[in-house]
């Protein structure tokens, strides 16, 4: 699997769309700098920015990708190597690629500014670890739909659909459900919904470390104030870590069951 995983992020990292991801982070670091010197409000603007882009682009590379390699992959599936390792070493090749383009090209502009030196810098390293998380989740949900779906037309629409759900169509749905039920105890619904939904999740935990209160909304208050930031925080972090485990059990599974 290992000699997979260099193979997929090698290839990827001398990918053109590697070096415009890495370079629309880098420019984006140093335009929010630029016209912002406030580092903690820098960090606020790229939380927008991250939650929302960083899961589509995950899902439209993860399921590119398979679709792309599918020749080799099936020339590799006629050599005495495990599928499972196959596949896994793709997927991780792809998300360490993505996650590494996120946090190397807005790791420089912010250290440049004297982030290390900053009380901005714990927030700015959660940060970036929540948005590697995103990009370790939502590659490993778009090589699910591939792997589930033959046809790339089939495969690119639900991987879409996928993210325009979670990014978009969920929290309307969870809003409505609030005021629907407004009548009811809603606390333990609240806990629950935003645990299923990794953006929501990694939006709270950036939220709650920055102990922004205007920004927290319903959820978030009751995030706070059923688990305490610390504990919070921890519960956050497994739960996104599940997220990781899930589909990556997934992929191990649809791979060995599949037939090629």
């Amino acid at each position: 699997m290992l000699k997979i995983l260099k193979y997929s992020f090698y290839d990827l990292i001398r990918s053109r769309w590697s070096y415009v991801y890495f370079l629309f982070y880098l420019l984006l670091g140093f335009v929010l700098l630029f016209l912002n010197n406030d580092l903690s409000k820098a960090v606020i603007t790229l939380m927008n920015v991250i939650i929302i882009l960083v899961p589509l682009i995950g899902t439209i590379f993860g399921v590119m990708y398979y679709y792309n390699s599918k020749e080799f992959t099936e020339l590799l599936l006629a050599q005495p190597v495990r599928r499972s390792s196959i596949f896994l070493g793709q997927y991780f090749g792809v998300a360490l690629s993505l996650a590494l383009s996120l946090i190397i090209g807005l790791g420089i502009p912010f250290i440049f500014y004297g982030v290390l030196n900053s009380d901005a810098i714990g927030n700015f390293l959660l940060l970036l670890v929540t948005g590697a998380f995103l990009s370790l989740i939502f590659t490993a949900l778009a090589f699910v739909i591939a792997l589930k779906n033959d046809n790339k037309i089939k495969g690119f629409g639900y991987a879409i659909l996928l993210w325009l759900f979670l990014a978009v169509v969920y929290d309307g749905i969870f809003l409505m459900s609030l005021v629907i039920f407004e009548d009811y105890p809603l606390d333990k619904f609240s806990l629950v919904a935003t645990m299923l939904n990794p953006i929501d999740l990694s939006r709270i935990l950036v939220i709650l470390k920055m102990d922004i209160s205007a920004l927290l909304g319903y959820t978030g208050a009751v995030f706070q104030q059923f688990f305490g930031t610390s504990l919070g925080m921890i519960i956050s972090f497994f739960i996104l870590l599940c997220w990781v485990i899930f589909p990556i059990s997934w992929i191990n599974r649809i791979s060995r069951k599949k037939d090629f």
